[in-house]
């Protein structure tokens, strides 16, 4: 198991990870790093690295909750544009259809009217 050295608030940690995830496990504490002193300036620079800590982890908490509610109504406004697109596409076809209709009997008529006139020509 790979260690990788990060640092959190001027602290160095060493932490295990699979082989591969270094990179990731790196970005992740830069993450971490980035909302202690975020949470710092909010509870202050005395406060204990338990308390520090403690509101990161509700700060990124708070933003994965923000994520998943966004997630959820961008799933179901996706769910309705497919109901949409599904009835549009079956009004689509019904178009199609209507139009194949008209054009055939225009064709009818035409053939029709043309019989009619050759036989008015024959008479």
């Amino acid at each position: 198991m790979p260690l990788v050295n990060v640092m959190v608030n001027g602290k160095a940690y060493t932490l295990g990870c699979g082989e591969g995830e270094e990179p990731h496990l790196k970005e992740l504490a830069a993450l971490v790093d980035v909302k202690v002193r975020e949470a710092q300036t909010m509870v202050g620079a005395q406060a204990s690295d338990t308390k520090l800590l403690l509101t990161a982890a509700l700060l990124l908490a708070d933003e994965h909750h923000d994520t998943l509610t966004k997630l959820g109504s961008t799933s179901a406004a996706a769910g309705s544009l497919e109901d949409e697109r599904a009835a549009l596409t079956l009004r689509a076809q019904a178009a199609e259809q209507a139009a194949a209709d008209a054009l055939d009997a225009a064709a009818a008529s035409i053939e029709k009217l043309a019989l009619l006139a050759g036989a008015g020509a024959h008479a």
